[in-house]
């Protein structure tokens, strides 16, 4: 019989480590999954309340038990109430993300955080323009100071659709607009959602449903996309580069840190200070050729995409990397960063290190991150991690071999370089058959599923069949640990991609950044539709999450449904308690906002769905089959 790591994962270095946690006496997220078994079932049926203090109440789906709650609250309230908590929960996590970042853009502008400047001078001032705000006779500073001012002005927007809204196709806005779904402000929003989900307030399931959308289209189109672009005027627009992704970028003769969570204001700075020749020298002093910084999760796509820092793996490889031995300091800023890292990092001689003044851990050294002393605050960091290498034990050190190289970087900017400027040549391979569509394909890991093993497949069978693959996050990281993201894997795709991939230079996976980054997909997609002078629901394209497990998951996909983009989530969503919401989900919404959800674990069953979508849409448009 096989050793559990098999079963586990699909990836050699996951598996490597896997063993030696074992070996070690080490506990993992896949133990602590099995020891949950069985989960409870109202859990994942969603049919359980906690709303109010008269419960909780839970609702049997069998028909046994308890058909309402204490207050009446049916299968369909509760299960639709819950998933609109989820998605103001998931929605809030990336905005409030978006928020830090114009926070330290307009620290900037007034000089109260010199380490952080303008890098891409042309976005900021197109980003000034699309707010009517004149760069004539005009300093950075001055126009800097009043686009920020314009984007904080959005979160608590009260009345009148968001700025970034008016980037979809007319049909799209008219749309939202007819349904009442055309989003406001994220933090109002959101507190709609905590309000309509009171005991006592929304209680019609649709009512309920159709506000999650235009809520989770204020994350998309509003906090999402704003993080994107103000990270890109700060930090630079990402182009085309090489990189390494998996656990074997780690380096037994330099210090290793790692950065870990989602937001690029702190690491930026570290990469930054790992190369101050001070630390250096320190770190030769204590015996290291170097320092070496590696990026877990989406800091790491961020770091990634715009240096080329290479990424030590997934959601689900953040304890592995500690395993290895190797890891001088595990820094972290906010979401997807696993509590159990602090007693964990105690087995090892890593530092576990929390910087964000909304986050902190079990076990950490908190070194709180503030803007106004960036650079100093990431110097003090990293040379907590170099002080620390000459306590790394040798014999518990053990990096996997596996390293793979790949290509990223591709923003919506990138590609339409690569393409001359406009999407017309991808339309004409679309329209001629050669590229029969584009998936969507994004989200985290779940233990549930065998790691990476949803989200490679998933890819493997579009790219096969002529799909051009777009790819954000986890997926991302995995498509590049799997061999995706390089020209090469051209080979592994259909003739007609592969001929364009050729011709490009471009792998068939595109690496389009971290999970606030599908705000790019949505721009591009957009750019396409209007090109073709139609909706983005009538583009030959689809959408999946393999794997996904977070909250942020759940308001990714309903703002990418919203927008006209059919999804597949390859784990099963807490709704199957309601058969009218499950209903309203995977065939209502069709007849609503052009798209709906599927949920199909198998991924080739899923690449089957979205493979039958895309024909569809071929033939509405006229293409040939």
């Amino acid at each position: 019989m096989k050793p559990k790591a098999y079963e586990r994962s699909i990836d050699p270095a996951t598996r490597a480590m896997l063993l030696k946690a074992e070996k070690e006496g080490i506990e993992t997220a896949w133990d602590r999954y099995e020891k949950q078994l069985p989960q409870c079932s109202f859990g994942q049926l969603g049919v359980c309340c906690r709303n109010c203090n008269m419960g909780p109440c839970r609702i049997d789906p069998f028909g046994e038990g308890a058909d309402k709650g204490v207050c009446g609250a049916t299968a369909d309230i509760i299960v639709a109430r819950n998933l609109l908590r989820m998605i103001a929960a998931g929605a809030a996590a990336h905005s409030d993300h978006a928020r830090d970042a114009v926070l330290t853009f307009k620290k900037m502008s007034g000089g109260e955080a010199g380490s952080y400047g303008i890098k891409d001078e042309a976005k900021l001032f197109s980003l000034a323009a699309e707010y009517g705000i004149s760069a004539e006779d005009r300093s950075k500073e001055e126009i800097t100071a009043e686009l920020a001012s314009a984007l904080l002005a959005e979160f608590g927007k009260q009345e009148g659709p968001i700025q970034y809204t008016r980037r979809a196709p007319e049909t799209r806005l008219r749309l939202w607009a007819e349904l009442g779904i055309e989003p406001r402000g994220i933090d109002r929003e959101i507190v709609e959602c905590m309000h309509r989900t009171h005991m006592g307030v929304d209680n019609d399931a649709t009512h309920i449903l159709l506000h999650g959308l235009r809520t989770s289209l204020s994350d998309g189109w509003g906090g999402s996309m704003i993080a994107t672009e103000v990270q890109d005027v700060l930090f630079g627009t990402p182009e085309p580069r090489k990189a390494t992704v998996n656990l074997g970028v780690l380096s037994e003769d330099k210090v290793n840190v790692i950065i870990h969570g989602h937001e690029p204001i702190l690491s930026e700075m570290i990469v930054e200070a790992a190369e101050d020749p001070t630390l250096l020298k320190l770190a030769k002093e204590k015996g290291a050729k170097g320092i070496n910084v590696a990026g877990i999760c989406c800091t790491g796509n961020e770091t990634l995409m715009r240096h080329g820092t290479p990424i030590a793996g997934t959601f689900l490889q953040q304890e592995l990397a500690v395993i290895t031995g190797a890891v001088e300091a595990m820094v972290v800023d906010v979401q997807c960063v696993m509590p159990a890292l602090g007693s964990l990092t105690g087995c090892y001689h890593t530092k576990f290190i929390s910087t964000s003044p909304k986050a902190d851990f079990p076990g950490t050294n908190r070194i709180e991150f503030h803007e106004e002393k960036a650079y100093e605050t990431a110097k003090e960091i990293v040379r907590t991690a170099v002080e620390n290498f000459p306590n790394r034990s040798p014999e518990k050190v053990s990096i996997p071999d596996e390293k793979q190289e790949c290509m990223v970087g591709f923003s919506a900017e990138a590609i339409l370089k690569a393409l001359g400027g406009t999407p017309t040549p991808l339309i004409d391979a679309i329209a001629g058959g050669s590229v029969k569509g584009i998936g969507a394909v994004v989200g985290c890991n779940n233990v549930k599923v065998q790691h990476n093993y949803g989200h490679v497949n998933l890819v493997k069978e579009l790219i096969k069949n002529n799909v051009l693959v777009v790819t954000t996050g986890c997926n991302a990281i995995a498509c590049a640990e799997a061999g995706l993201l390089v020209p090469e894997a051209a080979s592994m795709a259909g003739e007609g991609l592969k001929g364009v991939c050729e011709a490009l230079g471009i792998p068939p996976v595109l690496h389009m950044g971290s999970c606030v980054d599908i705000s790019r997909i949505l721009v591009l997609a957009s750019a396409i539709a209007k090109a073709l002078g139609v909706d983005i629901s009538d583009l030959p394209a689809a959408g999946a999450a393999p794997e996904w497990m977070s909250e942020k998951a759940v308001s990714i996909g309903a703002y990418v449904v919203s927008s006209g983009v059919y999804t597949v989530l390859g784990t099963v969503p807490p709704v199957l308690g309601s058969a009218a919401v499950a209903d309203l989900l995977t065939r209502g919404l069709d007849g609503v906002v052009g798209a709906s959800f599927a949920v199909e674990p198998d991924p080739f069953k899923a690449a089957s769905l979205m493979l039958a979508r895309i024909e569809e849409k071929r033939k509405a448009l006229g293409l040939k089959a």
